[in-house]
């Protein structure tokens, strides 16, 4: 007889955060009903997301919120924490709730060690919730995975830029950002 898992509940991670059992700065997010670890980040992981973080903020200006590694509330029982989330602007700054899918305009990941989950196991997740607009960053071979057109088994466009190529959110179409922007600077 196969064993069944009990999935968690979004309601029941956070009573098992307050409650202390998860410790306030483990790092871990719900997928699926799964507490999953989440990687250590790296200093070109790090470096990435600062980059990414000015970038968006110069180019967005007020127009969105950009949330970093906050979580946003794909259903019942995902809550992933993204790298970097724009997200529509809440007068409470989201203080009652995190972002759900309608709220979201753009999901982006950045990859050092973590690029085949990222780009499979957690874009299988977003589609399957309807993110229409998520990218990897992929900062050891300095690309950028962008990932649209979601649908129950997954992403119907896949499309890898290289670090020379320029990528515009579906929700600002008028915003073009140089791929080579949101990786860490090579040194040397």
């Amino acid at each position: 007889m196969l064993a069944e898992i009990r999935l968690i509940h979004v309601n029941e991670y956070h009573q098992m955060a307050e409650a202390g059992i998860l410790d306030s700065d483990e790092r871990v997010e719900l997928i699926d009903g799964q507490i999953y670890n989440m990687a250590a980040k790296g200093t070109a992981h790090s470096a990435a997301i600062v980059r990414t973080d000015r970038i968006l903020r110069e180019l967005l200006g007020t127009r969105a919120l950009i949330r970093l590694q906050d979580p946003i509330r794909l259903n019942d029982y995902s809550e992933p924490e993204p790298d970097v989330a724009i997200v529509q602007i809440d007068p409470l700054d989201y203080a009652d709730h995190h972002p759900t899918v309608s709220e979201v305009f753009l999901v982006i990941e950045v990859a050092d060690t973590t690029l085949r989950r990222d780009c499979q196991f957690k874009a299988n997740v977003y589609a399957r919730a309807g993110i229409a607009d998520y990218w990897v960053v992929d900062v050891t071979a300095r690309q950028l995975y962008v990932f649209r057109a979601p649908q129950p088994d997954g992403y119907q466009n896949q499309l890898v830029l290289l670090d020379d190529g320029t990528i515009a959110p579906l929700h600002f179409p008028e915003v073009t950002i140089a791929v080579a922007n949101l990786l860490p600077k090579i040194s040397g």
